[in-house]
């Protein structure tokens, strides 16, 4: 088992009720308060488990720019009041910044057993 250190435990807290915020948010028709809670907690988590000279160094490598501006951009909108501008543009940057990861995320849920069994089905497989 992974040992985390007493502020990645925090970081891991502050990421997770990062994102029942923003989904909450979502769900009770974007809601400015819970969507600018939930970004200020899921960065500040990032910031926690990461470390924050990581954290910068991940979102401000040169090839990231473009991607670190639609997302930080997006939190930055929702918190001045139009959260679903801010939304759509942080869904953007965090495709661009995390696509990497992506395919590790679909290799691991490959491996659970019900949704392995539905992402390996023909129609769903990328072609060999």
């Amino acid at each position: 088992m992974i040992s985390l250190t007493d502020s990645q435990k925090i970081g891991m807290g502050l990421t997770g009720f990062g994102v029942f915020f923003l989904f909450f948010g979502m769900i009770l028709f974007f809601d400015k308060a819970l969507l600018a809670i939930g970004n200020i907690l899921f960065v500040a988590g990032l910031a926690f488990v990461i470390g924050l000279e990581r954290t910068f160094r991940f979102f401000f490598q040169k090839h990231k720019m473009k991607a670190t501006g639609f997302f930080l951009g997006g939190v930055f909108v929702v918190l001045i009041g139009w959260p679903i501008i801010g939304v759509v543009l942080e869904v953007y940057g965090f495709f661009l910044l995390f696509r990497g990861f992506f395919p590790v995320v679909i290799g691991f849920i490959r491996r659970i057993p019900v949704l392995g069994s539905i992402l390996n089905l023909p129609f769903i497989r990328a072609p060999s």
